[in-house]
């Protein structure tokens, strides 16, 4: 499984105030990215804290150090380099050596650094003195440049110029967990690629179904009408309207009459309808579309389709589909009397249905979105009332396995160009954990859908065909 792996180094606050946290990326031997972060962190809780208390001693080295550079600048303009003056062996500074003792003996009175597990490593302060560049401290802590002299403490020391050295005491106190490694699925992004979506996609033209996207909610139902209903877009609109203008049905109720028109999906997402139609007759469900500037519905307690033209608020077409059940005889799993369902692709307009002959298969109809006369007809082995939903891409029906299951599929797929089906696993999330509208704008190239009061879009790609 495709994943990122996370290597975490934290601090352990245990009480008082944590410093800034600093971060890093790199990549390990084996390729992965790894993210590293350290934080200051108080004493150690099982530390018996110094007579005095941390912040005492904090204050006692801080003084120390500064001490110990003014001793040191004394030292190197009386000819001195350093500590212990420029000659091996030379006399020490008596003040100088009874400031380091002091400095020794406030570090001692610190915690000592745990070693191996446990609680962590607790890093000591960082002071010191007298480095030529380019050298470092040996094990042990002791400099190579003679003896006792040189670096009181080996950890995170940051030079200063030959000339001038700084004291640079780090904050007391640091304290690290132990490495640990989690491993973060991946997104769904990424999943695409692990799961050999095809190099090349056809990004206009026809081609098959690989991949679906993440929902994005574009809005939400305020009221119970709401919970099931359609939104659409037209994917060739008539003047005056454009792909801009967006639709919406809130579905629950016993005489569904509203249309409301939106001048824009981000105008559906405020609440606020541009206008409203009151359809001449009360559409059943779920499935309308909306294509070249009329609504496509069926009529309630019909196993008609109907054409409302949107300029003219009108009824110009109506027309029966033979023995297409309706009412609740052939619908999706869902219910809903979803028995008929409307559908655009590329291709043109169709409709989703099942009959008695049929025993309750899925049965398609290309329509003239004119008259509404059927031009073909296929017989599926896909049973209805077995899938969630439906649509079509190109010329292909594609099913959803579940309405309610967060990580359903698009499991089924009936080409119509070759009267053949197939069995897919192209992952689908139900967000909302109920579907109760799913069709494919192909001018969009996304699908739309309602899921429990909210009105989402998935992305969708599609391989050369």
């Amino acid at each position: 499984m495709l994943g990122v792996w996370l290597l975490l180094w934290g601090s352990v606050a245990l009480g008082g105030r944590a410093d800034t946290a600093f971060l890093h990326r790199a990549h390990d031997s084996s390729g992965h990215c790894t993210y590293s972060f350290t934080v200051a962190s108080p004493v150690e809780a099982a530390c018996p804290e110094a007579a005095g208390g941390v912040p005492e001693l904090r204050a006692e080295l801080a003084a120390l150090a500064a001490r110990l550079s003014r001793l040191e600048s004394r030292e190197r303009g009386m000819g001195g380099s350093g500590p212990r003056g420029a000659e091996p062996g030379g006399a020490r500074d008596p003040q100088l050596v009874a400031s380091t003792a002091r400095l020794e003996a406030a570090r001692s009175q610190m915690c000592p650094a745990t070693v191996g597990g446990g609680t962590g490593l607790l890093t000591k302060a960082s002071v010191f003195w007298g480095q030529r560049p380019g050298t470092e401290p040996p094990e042990g802590g002791r400099s190579r440049q003679g003896g006792e002299g040189g670096w009181l403490s080996r950890a995170h020391a940051v030079p200063g110029p030959a000339a001038a050295p700084r004291w640079e005491p780090q904050p007391l106190a640091y304290q690290e967990l132990q490495s640990e490694r989690t491993e973060v699925p991946a997104s769904r992004l990424l999943e695409e690629t692990a799961l050999g979506r095809p190099e090349k996609e056809d990004s206009a033209g026809c081609g098959q179904l690989v991949w679906v996207g993440e929902p994005v909610v574009f809005g939400r139902a305020d009221s119970i009408a709401g919970k099931y209903g359609v939104w659409m877009k037209d994917p060739e609109p008539v003047s005056p309207f454009t792909r801009d203008n967006t639709w919406r049905v809130d579905t629950v109720g016993t005489e569904v009459r509203q249309l409301f028109q939106y001048e824009e999906a981000e105008q559906l997402a405020r609440g606020y309808p541009a206008k409203v139609h009151i359809l001449p007759r009360p559409l059943e469900s779920t499935g309308a579309v909306i294509y070249r500037g009329g609504l496509f519905f069926q009529p309630r307690h019909s196993r008609s389709v109907a054409r409302y033209d949107l300029r003219g608020e009108t009824i110009t077409a109506e027309r029966e589909i033979p023995g297409a059940g309706y009412h609740g005889q052939y619908p999706y799993s869902w219910g809903g009397y979803t028995d008929i369902d409307l559908a655009v692709d590329e291709t043109g307009l169709w409709v989703i249905y099942s009959t008695e002959k049929a025993r309750g298969a899925i049965v398609l109809s290309k329509l003239d979105p004119e008259t509404l006369e059927i031009r073909r007809t296929w017989e599926t082995n896909i049973r209805k009332r077995g899938v969630a939903n439906s649509f079509l891409i190109c010329g292909t029906l594609y099913t959803v396995s579940s309405y309610s299951a967060p990580n359903a599929t698009i499991n089924f797929a009936y080409d119509t160009a070759t009267g053949t089906s197939r069995a897919l696993s192209i992952p689908f999330e139900n967000r909302f954990r109920y579907l109760s509208m799913l069709d494919y704008n192909p001018a969009e190239r996304q699908l739309f859908a309602w899921d429990s009061f909210n009105m989402v879009t998935y992305p969708v790609r599609l391989s050369r065909a």
